[in-house]
């Protein structure tokens, strides 16, 4: 009876993986249905100012890469390439975050964050064959590429990484 208990500890998910599932969900719910909101009120191209100067909604379509790279290049199988790769990334960083140690925390929830991102952006390739994108932050006429909730976790999660890889790396003997 010992060794079924023990068997079923060992097999039932632990509190380790509530982040890597519970924050990649949220942030794919979050998108998702910002951008439902996006295409269901604001048609394309239409844009509502929320902070005059600074911040528009614009329902704009990515049809490219991270910060609308491959946007306006036009070549055969475009939007399957591009879903291939980001299908590829999305399982790598996805496998590296599993290996991580429950004490990494940080390092779980940046990545937990740039899964739900990717996940997110992956289901409008799918689904769309763009990327809806609508936040748009500008000053005067400069403006940063529009984005979404995707693209913001993505964001977060990267920093998240970057400052934990640093921090960790200030810890790190560098005696011979």
């Amino acid at each position: 009876m010992a060794e079924l208990t023990n068997t079923a500890a060992a097999v039932r998910p632990r509190g380790r993986w509530r982040i890597e599932l519970a924050i990649p969900l949220a942030i794919v719910v979050l998108d998702q249905v910002t951008k439902a909101m996006i295409r269901t009120k604001l048609p394309l191209h239409d844009s509502v100012s929320i902070i005059p100067g600074f911040l528009d909604f614009t329902h704009v379509l990515n049809t490219g890469a991270a910060f609308g790279f491959l946007n306006a290049a036009d070549f055969p199988y475009k939007t399957t390439v591009i879903a291939v790769i980001a299908t590829a990334a999305l399982v790598g960083v996805s496998l590296y975050s599993v290996s991580l140690s429950r004490h990494q925390v940080a390092a779980r929830i940046g990545l937990a964050l740039i899964v739900g991102g990717a996940a997110g952006n992956l289901v409008d390739r799918l689904m769309l064959g763009s990327v809806v994108d609508f936040v748009d932050v500008y000053w005067r006429e400069y403006h940063f590429w529009a984005f979404n909730v995707a693209d913001s976790a993505i964001t977060i999660g990267v920093t998240i990484m970057i400052v934990d890889m640093l921090r960790s790396s200030s810890h790190v003997s560098t005696s011979v």
